[in-house]
């Protein structure tokens, strides 16, 4: 083995928005260092294990999930889950021998840091919200940097331990300059009208489509044009409005001709999604999922309200809210502009960069 090489591990996943940054951290690392070997670890059955190996990179799967929130069968066996998982991650971290491991958030990520921590392998988290998930406070104790994205999170964290990185995103997504006549011809509308772009995340969002296709009507007489990615679950409902001034698209594979298309969005407030969404500069309705970890989604909208950069419909109002909401946003000028301007200040373009020159600063203090 050639003594410069860098061997890096990076783990988690369960949904996109941490499987994206995750890649986004690998494509950065392999352009900005010659010799470089990177290994995922992932938990079996889940997102990653398909998503990083299409994405070029090798996985292995720990047998592990979530401890459920109330008492069922399942949770019976999370701590042979857990044991297994770390006997196991300690197995791969010996075999590969990385100088770095790096944490992502979701389920495998808690026994492949505790298992490096405790072989003495420099560590570094990435925490995407602004809420952190209890797996990320409990490994914050040992790890040596904490990356983060929102301002104040010293809260939750070692404070000397803390850099402010951004969400690393996908290039392609966001980089939207001068497609927007492009991107109106790509989904078939009139460059004449605004248009909406309503996103669910990857599975799509039952409350934002029933109030979506509640206000149809509404939305469609004053003036709008529509995008509408349904996800899987909502789009046969769904797909029978699509003609005139309506797209119903059950997933969009070129999200960078949505966000140059689109004048207003509305979004579920993932952690990526909000990243994106700074970066493309486009007034946004944030509508939180309720059921997410610590309620984390509505904290990461909430931090953009604050900042005067976007507004937030409850998931409880939004059958009642959402419609009128749009409208009021659409025909003021102001406060679209007001908008636009705080999310270009918020928006951190170059994380993927940052975070991997925080890993290459660990890689040289060992």
């Amino acid at each position: 083995m050639n003594s410069q090489q860098l061997k890096v591990i990076i783990s988690g996943g369960g949904t996109g928005g941490h499987i994206f940054p995750a890649i986004a951290i690998a494509n950065t690392l392999k352009k900005s260092v010659d010799d470089c070997a990177i290994l995922f670890v992932g938990a079996l059955g889940k997102m990653e294990m398909e998503k990083v190996p299409a994405a070029g990179y090798e996985i292995k799967g720990l047998w592990i999930s979530g401890l459920q929130r109330k008492l069922t069968l399942k949770n019976l066996s999370f701590p042979f889950k857990v044991l297994a998982s770390l006997w196991k991650a300690k197995k791969i971290i010996k075999e590969f021998n990385p100088g770095i491991v790096v944490g992502v958030g979701g389920f495998a990520s808690g026994p492949t840091l505790r298992a490096a921590t405790a072989l003495r392998i420099p560590t570094l988290i990435q925490e995407q919200n602004s809420y952190p998930g209890i797996t990320n406070k409990i490994l914050s104790k040992k790890v040596k940097k904490i990356c983060v994205a929102y301002d104040g999170m010293e809260k939750f964290f070692p404070k000397d331990k803390i850099v402010k990185t951004g969400n690393p995103i996908r290039s392609e997504m966001v980089e939207i300059d001068g497609l927007r006549d492009e991107a109106i011809r790509f989904f078939n509308l009139k460059s004449n009208k605004k248009t909406l772009l309503i996103v669910g995340g990857s599975l799509g969002a039952l409350s934002v489509n029933k109030s979506i296709h509640k206000h149809l009507k509404f939305l469609t007489e004053n003036d709008l044009q529509i995008i509408w990615q349904t996800g899987n679950y909502y789009y046969e409902t769904a797909k029978g409005e699509d003609c005139g001034n309506v797209r119903v698209i059950k997933f969009i594979n070129k999200m960078n001709m949505a966000y140059a298309a689109a004048d207003i969005i509305v979004s579920r407030a993932g952690a990526i999604a909000i990243s994106e969404i700074c970066a493309v500069q486009k007034p946004a309705v944030f509508v939180p999922l309720p059921s997410a970890a610590e309620d984390h989604q509505t904290k990461n909208a909430q931090a953009l309200v604050d900042k005067e950069a976007a507004l937030l419909v409850k998931d409880s109002e939004v059958l009642e809210k959402l419609g009128e909401t749009v409208i009021q946003l659409l025909q003021d000028d102001k406060r679209q502009n007001l908008f636009t301007e705080n999310l270009g200040k918020l928006a951190i373009r170059d994380a993927a960069e940052r975070i991997v020159n925080e890993i290459l600063k660990l890689n040289k203090q060992k």
